[in-house]
């Protein structure tokens, strides 16, 4: 990763769940362009949560485009076991990578595996799961992810609760960046910005527009990001 970091300020993260695959270098071009930074890659078991979507073969097919605009991949693991998996999504070029609390009972030895492996080690919270569950790992949790919607879908609606959830990890995590995933557009970016969040993940209000670029840009501005 470039020596100033892609996560520095407040950033919306393009996910790519929500990109349309014919395209997928193209759409990530647009987005880099407009100003992305990171761009965040949803993969999913069949297992942690129901759909099954995309592994490190994704994250390398656009981890070259990502990387030579300054840029970084981050890798969500919606998935079970993921300590199996670290290995080979840095092989693939993430420069993140966050696990779920509750699908990992020795989370602190996968943050570790993550960072040894020169990559950020993120933390994900289940919208179900009490802020608490992230104070034990915060002091090795770069990042701290709060699910803003139940994971598995894109397209859902944003939890109205989740800015007092957010308020309270940023009371437990004062260290860690604070991001959000799920229901994220111009009209919810600043509410969860307040709350203390800098990382913001948008798929479908990005790449349902017919301009993604333009799209990115609009929640960037609403929230206050680069």
């Amino acid at each position: 990763m470039p020596a100033t970091s892609p996560y520095e300020g407040r950033r919306v993260l393009p996910s790519i769940l929500a990109a349309d695959f014919a395209r997928l270098g193209e759409q990530v071009s647009e987005v880099l362009a407009a100003g992305a930074r990171v761009i965040h890659v949803d993969i999913m078991d069949g297992h942690f949560v129901p759909p099954i979507t995309m592994g490190p073969l994704a994250v390398a097919a656009i981890a070259d485009t990502v990387h030579d605009a300054g840029g970084a991949v981050e890798a969500h693991l919606m998935i079970e076991r993921p300590d199996r998996q670290v290995e080979e999504f840095i092989a693939a070029g993430a420069d993140g990578i966050t696990i779920h609390v509750e699908a990992d009972p020795h989370a602190y030895r996968t943050m570790t595996a993550v960072r040894e492996g020169g990559a950020r080690a993120g933390l994900a919270l289940n919208p179900g799961t009490p802020a608490e569950a992230a104070s034990a790992l915060a002091a090795i949790a770069d990042t701290v992810l709060c699910m803003t919607v139940n994971p598995g879908w894109g397209g859902q609606s944003f939890i109205a609760s989740s800015p007092r959830k957010l308020a309270r990890l940023r009371e437990i995590a004062p260290s860690s960046a604070l991001e959000v995933d799920g229901g994220i557009d111009v009209d919810t970016v600043g509410t969860v910005a307040s709350a203390g969040a800098s990382l913001f993940v948008a798929g479908t209000a990005i790449f349902a527009d017919p301009d993604p670029g333009a799209a990115y840009r609009r929640i960037a501005e609403a929230g206050g990001a680069d």
